[in-house]
């Protein structure tokens, strides 16, 4: 199951992609069930967990052999796809060096981590799928991409054990990790040179995890303008999953919502050479196995 937040007709709703369309999930259960059971935002749903899964399972198979059900579907190109939470109530969880070859090329093998290393990004920095991202051309000239995997946690959740961290997870996306090297460099610490407004699209899809069979088997491929960057794979994480998982929550409290992006692999911008940082116009597109394609523009001066 691929959910989305959407806008059509200035409106957004909480959507599920089926075949070339999207469902309109509260409308759809009105028509149905003449009930409306469904939260405002994806994130509330999120919250629900199983139930909520299995509201829009019994709403699927309704929609399946029901008739003139055109008022709650959409095709997807009629439809603007926001990141499946707009609006984080929390920083974006980040693990940094989490692929071997990427701390290489950024260093040396000398800066494989022995633990995770976690940074966050600020809410005000997320957008959607196809949203323009600033250059903030006045304060960098370096501007880097990273594709990366990402994990929603679905329930709330302190001092997890390893062995029980994917009861936590609802689903997976794809968050770009668009950095300012210089900033990054400059602060030490890489909260400004990841926060900048716009440098963290998510998306285009939230995928339920029981689509993705093994989350240590996907390809990751970042391109721009077509060129192909990134060309990596989950199964080269150094840590896992449920370590990061387990690590956060021994003393941070996760909430259904919080995102995790769990690392990029080689060919950044800036382990180039020369570096190949982005430019005005550049269309990046990060494709993750099984979830989808997250695209985005740097927006051009005018």
């Amino acid at each position: 199951m691929k959910f989305v937040t959407a806008m059509i007709h200035n409106e957004q709703f909480i959507g599920l992609v089926h075949g070339e369309k999207i469902i309109d999930l509260r409308k759809a259960e009105k028509d149905i069930f003449e009930l409306s059971s469904f939260p405002n935002t994806l994130l509330q749903c999120v919250a629900k967990g199983d139930k909520f899964v299995q509201n829009v399972k019994q709403i699927v198979d309704k929609i399946n052999v029901k008739e003139g059900s055109e008022s709650y579907l959409y095709p997807l190109a009629d439809v603007k796809i926001l990141s499946p939470i707009p609006n984080p109530p929390k920083n974006i969880l980040c693990v940094g060096k989490n692929y071997r070859n990427h701390v290489i090329e950024m260093g040396s093998e000398e800066d494989i981590p022995k633990h995770v290393l976690l940074f966050t990004k600020a809410p005000t920095s997320v957008i959607g799928h196809k949203d323009e991202i600033d250059p903030h051309l006045h304060i960098t000239k370096e501007l880097d991409y990273e594709g990366e995997l990402a994990v929603v946690i679905g329930k709330k959740g302190k001092q997890i054990n390893e062995e029980d961290a994917m009861d936590y997870v609802f689903g997976y996306t794809i968050v770009n990790d668009v950095t300012a090297r210089n900033l990054q460099k400059q602060h030490t610490q890489y909260f400004l040179g990841k926060s900048l407004d716009t440098s963290c699209p998510i998306g285009p899809y939230l995928v339920h995890k029981s689509a993705i069979e093994n989350p240590y088997d996907l390809k990751i491929k970042t391109s721009v303008n077509n060129e192909i960057r990134q060309d990596g794979n989950t199964k080269d994480m150094i840590f896992s999953i449920e370590h990061i998982i387990s690590t956060i929550s021994q003393g941070t409290t996760l909430e259904p919502g919080d995102i995790i992006a769990t690392g990029t692999p080689a060919g950044v911008g800036n382990g180039f050479h020369p570096p190949k940082y982005l430019q005005q116009g550049d269309i990046i597109e990060i494709e993750v196995e099984g979830i989808g394609v997250l695209e985005n523009r740097i927006k051009s001066s005018s």
